[in-house]
């Protein structure tokens, strides 16, 4: 005997239905999951970093307030207080940026790998140290982990970025920004942008992704050292 028509369409549509009603149930969930791992990603991270800070802006206070016992000796000696060598994923430095907000203030870890940029923004191992002849070169994340590099692209020729280290605050000044493919390296060299060319002046680098939410290009920021305040004793 055959199956009704009717029937059959009935059983096709309760088929459709509940197909449908399973998927919209696996896109609901697959969206929620989705929704948990980008609050993750700009919420748990920036925990993560933000507790990374206080322990590495902890240690530079410390180590600053021991190079002040030390900088009366060194200045009886009539000698340039040594510059410490820092290890892989120390505190090398504070980052201020005051055009950024008087709260903006981060420690700098030396080193880029993944470790290394989860703490904070990263010193490339073998660019200048803070103040020194050569290119000082920082990297930091733009939308993960606290997101320190996330506004750059707001700075002006002329804003002031203050590198304060153990042996002195080294303010450097805006000269210019760039966008450049990720294989660009020359934006590292001693003198940007020229590798070729041996600097005679003290520059800062700052580097980040671009765009937001991507990898494909690289934000940079350049500028130049102008003025250097030796810590007092």
């Amino acid at each position: 005997m055959a199956i009704p028509r009717v029937r059959i369409i009935a059983e096709y549509s309760d088929r459709v239905r509940a197909i449908l009603r399973t998927a919209g149930e696996l896109s609901i969930t697959a969206g929620v999951i989705m929704m948990l791992f980008c609050a993750y990603l700009l919420w748990g991270t920036s925990a993560y970093t933000a507790r990374q800070q206080l322990l590495l802006q902890q240690q530079l206070a410390e180590e600053a307030a021991e190079a002040a016992k030390k900088a009366q000796d060194v200045a009886e000696r009539d000698k340039k207080p040594e510059i410490p060598k820092i290890e892989l994923g120390g505190a090398l430095a504070l980052l201020r940026i005051p055009s950024l907000g008087r709260d903006y203030r981060y420690a700098v870890v030396e080193g880029v790998d993944t470790e290394h940029l989860k703490r904070g923004p990263g010193h490339y191992p073998g660019t200048a140290m803070p103040g020194q002849l050569g290119n000082f070169v920082v990297s930091g994340h733009r939308t993960t982990y606290s997101a320190p590099f996330n506004r750059i692209d707001e700075l002006q020729r002329g804003d002031d970025i203050v590198v304060e280290a153990a042996e002195a605050r080294y303010t450097y000044r805006v000269t210019s920004q760039d966008i450049v493919q990720p294989d660009e390296t020359e934006v590292v060299a001693p003198v940007p942008g020229k590798p070729d060319i041996t600097p005679t002046r003290s520059f800062i680098t700052l580097l980040t992704c671009h765009p937001e939410y991507s990898a494909a290009q690289r934000l940079i920021v350049y500028g130049v050292l102008r003025e250097t305040q030796e810590r007092k004793v």
